[in-house]
Order: structure tokens, then sequence, then C-alpha cells
């Protein structure tokens, strides 16, 4: 078997062709990514779900917008809490119920008390489901041109303004992806 180079901590973006309605211009965190398949959580997905109504002890800790965000279309009925450590890229011992997945950026322990990671968390996201793939489907999708890949920024999880997260992060980038933060919703309206 080929061995698969790691994309964990690296955002996947939409392309205008991707068919898939679970991800029209979505962008996604990958939290893990290896030959036994890959798990990411969709960024600009919110609900109008208050994290209070689901999550209460975790409520004071989320970030704006306050709402669970649908990290994709597998379990629902799970909750994932991603968090940034501010330095928590500098090798910064982790704090307890806190576990690293790139850099700043790391996943919460959501059955550990609020308050042993409240003075070290930044910024908290709560998603409800995630978007998994088994091995090798991510990569066949990769190749069929479904998928941008692209570097995070510790920003990108709690974006105060997700709707518009598909094209900040194309925007950013330093190549021709940045002119299809351009691409219009309905292209048939041109």
């Amino acid at each position: 078997m080929t061995e698969v180079s790691s994309l964990t901590g690296r955002l996947l973006v939409a392309t205008p062709a991707l068919a898939d309605p679970n991800f029209d211009r979505a962008v996604v965190l990958l939290l893990d990514h290896d030959e036994e398949g890959s798990l990411g959580v969709v960024l600009n997905r919110p609900t109008p779900v208050d994290v209070g109504d689901i999550l209460e002890g975790w409520a004071d800790l989320a970030g704006e917008p306050g709402v669970v965000f649908q990290g994709g279309p597998v379990s629902l009925d799970s909750a994932l809490g991603v968090a940034v450590i501010p330095g928590g890229a500098n090798g910064d011992l982790a704090p307890l119920g806190w576990r690293r997945v790139h850099g700043a950026i790391g996943l919460v322990d959501l059955e550990a008390p609020p308050e042993l990671l409240a003075a070290a968390l930044g910024s908290l996201r709560i998603f409800a489901g995630y978007a998994g793939w088994g091995p090798g489907q991510l990569e066949d999708e990769l190749v069929e041109g479904a998928w941008y890949v692209v570097e995070s920024e510790p920003g990108d999880v709690y974006s105060p303004a997700p709707e518009r997260l598909w094209r900040e992060v194309l925007r950013r980038q330093r190549n021709e992806l940045a002119m299809v933060a351009t691409y219009p919703d309905d292209p048939s309206l041109n």
C-alpha cells in the first residue's frame, strides 16, 4: 500500500464543481488524515441551535456566533469541540481536556468540566456531526478535482462571519485560487 501524506490540519475547500449538496462551498478542517481514512468538520455551516441548548456548560466559552455548527453529514447526534489555545502552537504543555490537532488548533473533551479549560481557551466551536472518508476515498475526490487543499489559519476555526469563509479562504491564496473566490453563486445567472 502506498503511504498517505497526512493532510491533518489543512483545509479542504469545495471547488465550484463539487456536486454534493452537503459540501456546497464548504470549508472543511481536517482533524485526522491517514491510511485508515479522514475526518474533518465543516467550518461554515452554522445552525440556529444555541450551544447552551445542548451543552449548557460550554455556552459561555463558545465564540460568536454562539451556535452549534453542522460539522458534516455523519453522526449528527454527536458533538465535537474544536478550540484554539493561544500559544498552543509553540509546543507548550497542552491543558487537560484538549488534544492538539495542528499548531494551536485542537479537540476538546466535551466530557471534561468546562472550568478545566476556561482559562486556556482562546476560542471554541461546537460541531454536530462530522465529515468522514474511508481509506483512499478523499484521495480519489482530490484526483477528481472536488477539493482545493490549502493551509489553515487558527482564525478559520472561529471566523465571526462563517458565511464568508469560503470566499475569504480562497481570496487569501497567492495563486489562481484567489480568482475562484469571485465565482458566482449561480453561474447560470451570468
